[in-house]
């Protein structure tokens, strides 16, 4: 009756919820870009403000400084909450991030992106939407829904908010470590609403992540930028070496070209082969989350595995070169490649990283240029696998099916968040990934959305894991 309570009451205040949304999607919130620090920090503030109306407690921890864009600044404060601290009760630890990635209207976007913007089919676009403002703000509705009914939480909370995952989470780890063994001592369980549902209308529960490492190609030769009729034909160009170089990382078909990137690769059994049979996953639905049919490979499991149990090679820009219309024939004087590698069980960072810095120095040096090479990790996070059968995600699932009344996907995802594996090891508690988005929202894309009716069923998920979670023995 307490749960159902609930439901009806989440429906009835859905309106408000969103205008909640609405309100927090307006704060762009970057974090890899110095203009919009004040808005992090002024993101970070809202939801101290907005706990503490709830009747939570908070800790505002400072982790550090960093170098952006040259200049030496404070990173966006990580927001710790606790809301309830009955002894008798378990602990849940929920994370969550305020940060989100740039958004231009000229990029794409059909709508404003720091406006809220929902269509007759019930899609809500904005930056954040569902990546990750939508699932931090369901938690803070499931507390005031359960306070409008003058209903106990079933569990006691502590929060961790942070404001730097899309650049890196720089200076959370420190701070979990930290605060083990103080502000989360006590902590039962980890959920995480970070990540997205395999398809459109069913959900699932995560129990797998790949890892990232990041890499940036430095080379430069002239002292300044040329003039391609001037010098053209006659000196060693950096764009040129760069191209060579990056076009040697990775074919078009997605392998990567890193001799002994798949040594450390975890192969692949009969039983983990038999969990890729029956998942809800539409080749159709993936290209059309695409954008086009661009897919590699052409049947359901070689896709996924691709997606989850196999690493990838990405290229994703060059730093220094002309990009703006036009025609303008310069020579870049420097140029930065960046890529990134998505790794899995069982390899590990340090020799990825190792393996990568050989091939590149192998292959630049082939091309014989009195140009200057330098190539750097800027940051790497591990790979994360759980088992479906803990307590943990039973208590998931089982919230689940009260709200959709369907059994949820197990599944791995290929993205990362890397912090997953830091709370698993820091506490040793289980992390759930209880996702609220869908395959199609978006995120980090332009028209990143989220679902009206993912937002709402969301928020009464979250509330019935808390529901189900205080009932089942850990």
């Amino acid at each position: 009756m307490t749960v159902d309570k609930f439901f009806e009451h989440v429906d009835k205040q859905q309106d408000d919820y969103v205008q909640r949304l609405r309100e927090i999607v307006a704060i762009p919130s970057v974090s890899c870009d110095l203009a919009y620090r004040k808005d992090v920090v002024r993101m970070g503030e809202w939801l101290i403000n907005e706990l503490e109306k709830l009747g939570a407690t908070t800790k505002r921890v400072e982790p550090g400084t960093q170098v952006l864009e040259g200049q030496t600044i404070d990173l966006p404060p990580v927001v710790l909450g606790t809301y309830g601290t009955d002894p008798n009760k378990k602990t849940l630890l929920v994370y969550g991030h305020y940060d989100v990635q740039p958004a231009l209207k000229e990029d794409g976007w059909r709508t404003d992106p720091w406006q809220l913007t929902e269509d007759q089919q019930g899609r809500m676009f904005g930056r954040g939407s569902t990546d990750d403002k939508g699932p931090v703000l369901g938690w803070l509705c499931v507390i005031q829904a359960h306070k409008d009914l003058g209903l106990e939480l079933p569990v006691n909370l502590k929060f961790c908010f942070e404001g730097m995952e899309e650049s890196g989470s720089e200076g959370l780890d420190d701070v979990i470590h930290q605060e083990a063994n103080a502000y989360f001592q006590g902590v039962d369980a980890v959920c995480i609403s970070d990540n997205y549902w395999l398809g459109k209308t069913k959900p699932c529960l995560t129990y797998g992540l790949r890892g990232v490492s990041y890499y940036r190609i430095t080379i430069a030769g002239p002292g300044q930028d040329l003039h391609s009729g001037v010098f053209g034909g006659t000196v060693h160009e950096p764009m040129t070496d760069l191209v060579n170089v990056m076009a040697r990382l990775v074919t078009p078909e997605g392998k990567i070209l890193v001799p002994g990137i798949m040594d450390e690769v975890a192969p692949l059994t009969d039983e983990e082969r038999a969990t890729y049979q029956g998942l809800e996953f539409s080749m159709k639905e993936f290209c059309a989350a695409a954008g086009s049919e661009c897919n590699v490979h052409e049947d359901v499991e070689a896709t996924l595995m691709h997606r989850w149990r196999y690493p990838s090679l990405s290229l994703h820009g060059i730093e220094g070169a002309f990009h703006a219309p036009g025609a303008k024939t310069v020579i870049p004087a420097k140029v930065i490649g960046k890529f990134s590698i998505r790794t899995v069980p069982n390899q590990t960072p340090a020799r990825v990283t190792e393996l990568v810095k050989e091939h590149v120095k192998a292959e630049f040096a082939k091309l014989n240029s009195r140009n200057t090479l330098d190539v750097d990790c800027l940051h790497d996070g591990k790979w994360w696998i759980s088992s479906p059968n803990h307590p943990n995600f039973v208590a998931g699932a089982r919230a689940v099916e009260r709200v959709f009344g369907a059994k949820p996907d197990l599944t791995r995802e290929g993205g990362s968040i890397p912090v997953t594996l830091t709370f698993q090891d820091a506490l040793q508690k289980n992390v759930l990934l209880l996702p609220m988005g869908a395959c199609d929202d978006g995120a980090h894309s332009i028209n990143e959305k989220l679902d009206r009716r993912n937002f709402v069923e969301g928020i009464k998920l979250l509330g019935a894991y808390l529901h189900e979670l205080s009932a089942i023995e850990l």
